[in-house]
């Protein structure tokens, strides 16, 4: 009894609220960027996505725990990868590379989505306890997916930016490296764990936040007060 007492003494519900939010964001962040790679999958002819039941904003199916936690923890991170079969392209590697590019580019949407509806609660509701909170989870939003969308251009295999590099090399080439892109997740789950990413990566997630800023006229010192 005494131990759940002291729990509850020393329990911050302001840290409980910013996970929360953190987890609300990064879980609309996975499911947008991989809703994004069936869509265009699907429009190029590959309907894998739609039987697996991968084209819905359910969020459950889309995540991928260590993703999911590699996000919470140094907010870059994956989702489960949505299924997809080349052979159903017409341009097989072409496809492939649209595919893959339409997960980041939607994280970037997103991102600007979020500032700007940032910048109304800023304006209209920021002084209310709802309005600070509202806008604490668009500002998670607008940082976590610009993370997972350059995260994820990092043109080593199995991440959408080597989809893209790939399909500048002879076939056989392409499909060689495809076969062995399961040991590029494992040794890219390692570094991120070290931290090799973590420098680089908030550089250019500050940059390109800064820019978007710029976009969309959202104080970028209310990114580098919360998040750098």
């Amino acid at each position: 009894m005494g131990s759940l007492t002291d729990f509850l003494q020393h329990f911050d519900a302001t840290r409980l609220i910013w996970i929360v939010l953190s987890a609300a964001a990064s879980l609309l962040c996975i499911t947008f960027h991989e809703l994004s790679h069936g869509l265009i999958a699907y429009q190029l002819g590959d309907e894998t996505a739609k039987d697996a039941g991968r084209l819905t904003l359910n969020p459950i199916r889309h995540i991928d725990l260590v993703g999911l936690l590699m996000m919470l923890t140094v907010r870059v991170g994956w989702a489960k990868p949505v299924p997809v079969d080349m052979r159903n392209f017409k341009h097989p590697k072409r496809g492939m590379a649209l595919t893959a590019l339409a997960g980041p580019i939607s994280n970037f949407v997103l991102a600007l989505a979020a500032l700007l509806a940032g910048k109304l609660v800023l304006n209209f509701a920021f002084q209310s306890t709802a309005g600070y909170y509202l806008l604490l989870f668009f500002l998670y939003v607008a940082v976590l997916s610009v993370g997972l969308g350059i995260f994820n251009l990092i043109p080593v295999s199995p991440l959408d930016g080597s989809k893209v590099l790939l399909a500048l090399l002879p076939d056989k080439a392409y499909y060689t490296i495809l076969k062995y892109e399961r040991f590029g997740m494992v040794a890219i789950i390692a570094l991120t764990w070290l931290g090799f990413f973590s420098g680089p990566l908030s550089f250019l997630m500050a940059r390109v936040l800064q820019g978007f800023c710029v976009l969309t006229r959202f104080p970028f010192e209310f990114l580098q007060y919360f998040f750098f």
